[in-house]
């Protein structure tokens, strides 16, 4: 069974050109704008109501309700040159008339944030997800929720089609938590209508069941990454690579599913490498980089996940149990592989050189051991030599005095045979 959990930010994708992120919904979020791949920050002193006005209209959430700096944060994008001169009546916010600022005056505290009123018919909700939950549409000035009397697969793909999310996956009943004296809707639809506008709307006095839905495009996208030793040139949507240097491409999803696994696209190949996800991520490594291996690259986040369905009938409820597959796709990567910046023969002069250092410091090392063997026996050798002449110059004082002390014995019986002479005269 599924149980996916998004309570992270959600980033609207109505628009390949401009998004809101870090906001409550989809309709809500600090607003960044993409030109040339890439996505840039708007600075509040470029953009007005006018401009607030057909950014929600291009996500398809109604009207501006606030405009103001940093109120989602200041993010890690970078800002826009260009300051914005909608008319209000533009489709999008692309083909508004622009003009380059004039001198650097974003400060911090000034990226635009945007709340618009919300999807002006239809959204899911209690999911924290803006592609699974329970349906609601806004009915004579009210969100309602919707009974599964008549519900579906043809309802349940408008509403996912109407939210851009990808294709109806389930519909699901459950008891609804609205007070039985309230009131909610009954949609019948074709399968073909691009709004629920196109569909038949009724109110219905007694709430009974109301219905869940989970479109395919549930996952939230992945983020590709590359990294090299050597750093050359590494951005969002390109890098750049020294030929016969190894570099890494890692893919990343948000915790929404555990486990699956990602799928590398390769440029040179129709097939791509495949990992297990640990952690949320996988890394690819490249050991050496060839003509091959430019162009673009890209994650695919799929995960097989255990679906229930549950269909009402008067008088009884059907459920069902199936496997889905979903997946996700990530930006694509543009990789360039280019030769070093110094040449190879300079390379090898710069190895030869360093070679030749080394064994200067080898033979340095073992010379200096050797001067210090060399000293450390002579200063042995010194000490043994005065040692050997201090016992010889003790050996010969030894000597000396035992003569001396020879000769005063042999004196001595003389002086008293003349002592006992003088005695008897």
């Amino acid at each position: 069974r599924y149980n996916i959990d998004s309570s992270s930010s959600v980033l609207c994708v109505l628009s390949e050109s401009v998004r809101l992120v870090d906001g409550d919904g989809f309709c809500s979020g600090r607003l960044e704008v993409k030109t040339h791949q890439s996505w840039s920050r708007v600075c509040e002193t470029d953009f007005d109501r006018q401009d607030a006005e057909v950014v929600c209209r291009e996500l398809g959430c109604g009207t501006p309700l606030t405009l103001q700096g940093a109120l989602f944060g200041e993010g890690t994008n970078s800002f826009g040159s260009k300051e914005f001169q909608c008319k209000g009546t533009e489709k999008s916010l692309v083909t508004c008339s622009t003009s380059s600022r004039k001198k650097l005056t974003c400060t911090h505290g000034s990226a635009v944030g945007l709340t618009c009123t919300g999807p002006d018919e239809v959204r899911l909700v209690d999911e924290g997800s803006r592609c699974n939950g329970t349906v609601e549409v806004f009915h004579r000035e009210q969100w309602k929720k919707v009974s599964a009397g008549q519900w579906t697969e043809n309802e349940a793909a408008v509403v996912c089609r109407r939210l851009a999310c990808g294709t109806q996956v389930a519909s699901s009943i459950t008891e609804s938590a609205t007070d039985k004296t309230g009131e909610n809707v009954q949609i019948s639809c074709k399968g073909s209508e691009s709004s629920l506008q196109e569909c038949t709307v009724l109110s219905v006095s007694d709430p009974g069941y109301v219905i869940q839905v989970l479109c395919s495009g549930v996952l939230e996208q992945p983020t590709i990454l590359m990294s090299v030793p050597i750093r050359v040139s590494v951005g969002l949507q390109s890098s750049t690579v020294f030929r016969n240097h190894s570099f890494t491409i890692t893919c990343i999803t948000r915790p929404q599913l555990p486990g699956g696994s990602f799928h590398l696209k390769l440029p040179w190949t129709n097939r791509s490498h495949t990992q297990t996800a640990v952690n949320h991520s996988a890394s690819f490594f490249f050991p050496a980089a060839n003509d091959s291996h430019q162009g673009n690259y890209s994650c695919v986040y799929e995960n097989q996940v255990e679906i229930q369905e549950s269909a009402y009938k008067p008088g009884r409820i059907y459920i069902s149990f199936f496997y889905h597959n979903f997946s996700s796709e990530s930006e694509l990567l543009f990789l360039t592989i280019t030769d070093s910046s110094l040449p190879a023969a300079f390379i090898r002069i710069l190895i030869v050189i360093f070679l030749l250092l080394i064994s200067s410091l080898l033979i340095f090392l073992v010379f200096k051991k050797c001067s210090h063997i060399s000293r450390s026996s002579n200063r042995s050798s010194g000490e043994a030599a005065v040692r050997y002449e201090n016992i010889e110059l003790v050996s010969l004082q030894n000597v000396q005095n035992m003569m001396e002390r020879r000769s005063g014995e042999l004196l001595e019986p003389h002086t008293d045979m003349e002592r006992e002479e003088e005695e008897e005269e």
